[in-house]
């Protein structure tokens, strides 16, 4: 293993033999350095960016109903113009 050095992530050399593999509880604790480094790379959105994509997810959501509700009253349509209505 060598630590690169602009991130200081630890990644193996490619032309390095295989080291031994760290026990079970080396493992956890480097998951665990691994997962809080990647933890402080996450940017918090700003209330007005939270605001911004709430609204573009809502308002895609509210697009792709509008579309499935549209097909789905053009099929009954269709299905109901070629096999009748039974009555």
């Amino acid at each position: 293993m060598v630590q690169d050095e602009p991130k200081g992530e630890v990644v193996a050399r490619s032309d390095a033999p295989r080291e031994k593999k760290p026990n079970f509880f080396a493992r956890i604790a480097l998951f665990i350095r691994q997962v809080f480094a990647e933890l402080r790379k996450v940017v918090t959105p700003t209330r007005q960016e939270l605001l911004k994509f709430t609204g573009v997810v809502l308002g895609f959501v509210v697009v792709m109903m509008a579309i499935v509700y549209g097909l789905d009253v053009l099929f009954v349509w269709v299905t109901q113009n070629v096999f009748g209505i039974p009555s």
